[in-house]
């Protein structure tokens, strides 16, 4: 639908949006927990709350997918933008915990239909050879904001004297302004191809009124698109179970909050450093074997976190272990791109993260129940067990680019001879 254009300032622009939207949801995921506290939630109710950020959008994750394939990406954006704002902005107002649910996954919702929009953008403006450097730049406004944002949190939330509820909101007000300022940079980032796009977006409804959408099982069961949906959950819940238990296992190893606080930021840095030298390690290595090893490695690191190890070791753990987990969020979008059906793309990035959300619920509980019944360090060996499966899931994933649009492509020479045979006959 969208020609891959020259020039990468759009990139940048999208780039920047993504920092601010996933800053203003970094900040406001954990302020939202501590005003649930102050308005007399227990630990269950602040589960239930969370897990409603999450849950909302699997709902919606698919249709969404479908819009966009035959439409412009930009509305998306602009609506998503538009939720986490007023999400973040009524979760600082309200006063009652089923409000403070709601509107959470009102900003659950609104991150879901920016991240759809924006993943299909940059599918449809990169060419094929530049979709792993682009998507490995594009999630660097992510690990920005997850940079940012808890450090926000941080310096706005206070408990003494008993301003949790007033700074927790205020925590949340300013995460909606955050949102905001992401709307300054989503300008001009289809413009050029709005004829095109019109003109595809009637093409493709008359292909759809033909030959029907692509079934929901026909791209789960194209070889990559699955194999990229559970690379992209295994590097997410690694990525959230760290930030959930490292706590607890500082707390176990007596290390104090702040040193905790700053080793998170340390693997976050370690997570951007990776995509900005993302483009020499694909050239060097390959994507399969660069992904294969970086997830490989994450497993053993993971599990060396179960250990009882110095601060400075467990820095350089931390470290090394964040920049493993950047590789395997940019090139699961790749993979999944290039393995989907040309028509269904969005659809496919829907259904990737359908499969994020679903981790977010179910790998907390399972590593809750893991930590109940083994301690602390348990999780940690099962993120690496998990990671391990997604080394040898990236291992089998196809190692060629473009795989549905050569299909597409032979099928379609396979119909023109037809066509050109039936004339010769006649």
């Amino acid at each position: 639908m969208n020609a891959p254009t020259p020039g990468r300032g759009w990139l940048l622009r999208l780039v920047l949006t993504f920092a601010f939207a996933q800053t203003a949801v970094s900040m406001a995921r954990p302020a939202v927990s501590y005003r649930a506290l102050a308005l007399g939630a227990d630990e269950t109710a602040v589960g239930v709350i969370t897990g409603v950020y999450a849950l909302l959008p699997l709902l919606v994750a698919v249709p969404l997918g479908r819009r966009t394939d035959h439409g412009r990406c930009t509305p998306l954006l602009v609506a998503g933008v538009a939720l986490i704002t007023g999400g973040c902005a009524l979760s600082g107002v309200v006063a009652s915990l089923p409000a403070m649910a709601a509107w959470s996954g009102v900003m659950g919702l609104g991150h879901l239909c920016f991240v759809i929009g924006a993943q299909s953008i940059v599918a449809r403006r990169s060419a094929p050879d530049e979709r792993d450097r682009n998507f490995g730049h594009f999630t660097i406004g992510a690990s920005l904001g997850q940079l940012i944002g808890p450090i926000g949190a941080g310096l706005l939330i206070s408990e003494h004297d008993g301003a949790m509820a007033r700074t927790s909101a205020t925590a949340l007000l300013v995460s909606a302004a955050a949102a905001a300022c992401a709307c300054t940079a989503l300008w001009r980032l289809e413009r050029r191809e709005r004829r095109e796009q019109r003109d595809g977006a009637r093409g493709g409804g008359a292909a759809g009124a033909a030959g029907g959408r692509v079934p929901v099982l026909g791209i789960l069961r194209t070889r990559g698109v699955t194999a990229g949906i559970f690379i992209s959950l295994s590097v997410l819940s690694a990525t959230d179970i760290l930030t959930a238990y490292l706590p607890v296992v500082g707390e176990a190893h007596h290390i104090a909050p702040a040193t905790i606080g700053l080793l998170l930021s340390l693997r976050a840095a370690a997570t951007i450093a990776c995509r900005l030298v993302m483009t020499p390690m694909l050239r060097f290595l390959g994507r399969t074997v660069l992904l294969t090893t970086t997830c490989a490695a994450a497993a053993v690191l993971c599990a060396a976190i179960a250990a009882p190890l110095p601060v400075w070791a467990l820095a350089l753990v931390l470290a090394v272990l964040g920049f493993c987990l950047g590789v395997g969020q940019p090139l699961s979008m790749t993979t999944v791109v290039q393995a989907a059906p040309d028509d269904a793309r969005s659809t496919a990035l829907a259904l990737r993260l359908t499969g994020n959300r679903l981790g977010q619920v179910a790998a907390p509980a399972g590593a809750g129940l893991a930590a109940g019944l083994a301690g602390a360090a348990a999780p940690f060996v099962l993120l690496g067990v998990l990671l391990l499966g997604s080394a040898a899931v990236a291992l089998r994933a196809p190692k060629e680019a473009g795989g549905a649009r050569r299909r597409a492509g032979g099928v379609a020479r396979a119909d023109s001879r037809e066509r050109s045979s039936g004339r010769s006959g006649a």
